[in-house]
This record gives C-alpha cells, structure tokens and sequence, in this order.
C-alpha cells in the first residue's frame, strides 16, 4: 500500500509535523529522504531494506558508492543527496562551535566529531584550535595513518597552533577497531602534545576518542 493510503497520524512527513522529527524511527526519517520507493515497495519499505542491509545509519553513511547504488531503487544521484546531507551536518554544528564557548557545548562537540570521524576507516588525528574564549578558529585533519596506528609530530600540531593564533587545543581521534579504550600510545603522545604545547602557552583542553557510537573524554577519565 502507498503511504499516502496510509493514516494522516502513520505517514513520516505528517508525523514529524505533528510530534518533532525525533519521535520518527531511523526507517521513517530515510523514507522522508527517499521521498518515494519502488514498484511494490513504499518509501518506508525500501528504507527499512536499506537499514537491514547495511546494519545501521552510521553504517549506511559510511557505505561506498557502488555498495549503495547496487541496492534496486538507489542511484548515484540518492547517493550525492546523502552525502551532501551528511556534510550540511557536519557545517552546521562547526558553526554552532565558532559562536560560542565550546566547553558550553559538550553535546555539539560530541555530534560533531561522531559525523566527523566515525566513518573513517583509517585511524585519523584532527585538531580543533580554539581563541581565548574557546570559540573554533579552525578544524584540522593533522595525520591520516593505518587500520591501527597513526604517527603524529609534536612539532607539526605546534606550528599548526602557532599558524592559527590558538589559545587553546581539542585533540580527536578514531579508532576503526570501535573500541573506545585509550592505548598506552594514545595517553602517551597526549602528554607529549600537553609539554610541547605548553612551552608556546597553548592548553590542552581534551583530547577525544571515535569509535562506532561512543566518544571518550580524556578530560572526563582524568587523564589529562
């Protein structure tokens, strides 16, 4: 059956109206992207097909081009609609970071380096620089290493510091495994990153860790 046959109080677009787009499921918020399904399949059908193939959102995101298109009903024109929406994300909650104190945002912090970083199927050292009053002056990707390890240069993330004028410093990176436990490696070239930084008056705010759904604070576990 169609959705439009459906009851005005089961339909995505209606419900969402009515009671706020948190109160969809994941099938009904991806129906609403789709916007229409296939010849025997509604909207909702196809997205649910879509979240029983590829597991979960997350996993859905980070699929490749040719995995998504070979799905009946998608394309490559569904596939750049997705990332563009993925990527209209990842701007906006940046620009919520530049407006304000980040340590008054510890939730858009969060969500922003989940959509960041969470993906990535290499392990990947990104740096947020911040001013005086803890507001984004820039978010970069320092290191890119393998599955499991990525070398990072002191050097490197003072001079990016020093670039931007930074007072301050969020460190963030993945972990592909999706095990969010700090290594010895990564408590150890925080402590490096905090002595070399210090020298040039930079704080190390926190440095975070991605794996699939969870994000850890160094700060929170007192490690810095």
């Amino acid at each position: 059956m169609s959705i439009s046959h459906w009851p005005s109080h089961e339909r995505p677009r209606e419900k969402l109206l009515e009671r706020g787009a948190a109160a969809l499921s994941d099938a009904e918020l991806l129906a609403i992207f789709l916007r229409t399904g296939v010849v025997g399949k509604s909207a909702v059908d196809l997205a649910r097909e879509l979240l029983n193939r590829f597991g979960t959102l997350t996993q859905l995101f980070a699929t490749r081009e040719a995995d998504f298109c070979a799905v009946h009903g998608m394309g490559q024109a569904k596939f750049v609609q997705l990332q563009a929406v993925l990527e209209m994300s990842r701007r906006a909650l940046q620009e919520q970071l530049q407006t304000g104190d980040i340590l008054n945002a510890p939730r858009a912090v969060r969500d922003y380096l989940q959509l960041l970083l969470r993906t990535r199927q290499q392990e990947v050292f990104v740096a947020l620089f911040l001013d005086t009053q803890h507001r984004v002056l820039a978010v970069e990707e320092l290191f890119q290493g393998t599955l499991s390890q990525t070398s990072v240069y002191p050097r490197e993330v003072v001079k990016r510091a020093l670039t931007h004028n930074a007072a301050a410093v969020i460190f963030a990176h993945n972990h592909p495994s999706g095990i969010a436990e700090p290594s010895h490696a990564d408590e150890l070239i925080t402590s490096i990153l905090k002595q070399a930084l210090a020298l040039v008056e930079v704080r190390v705010l926190d440095h975070f860790i991605v794996a699939g759904g969870a994000t850890l604070s160094f700060a929170e576990r007192g490690l810095l």
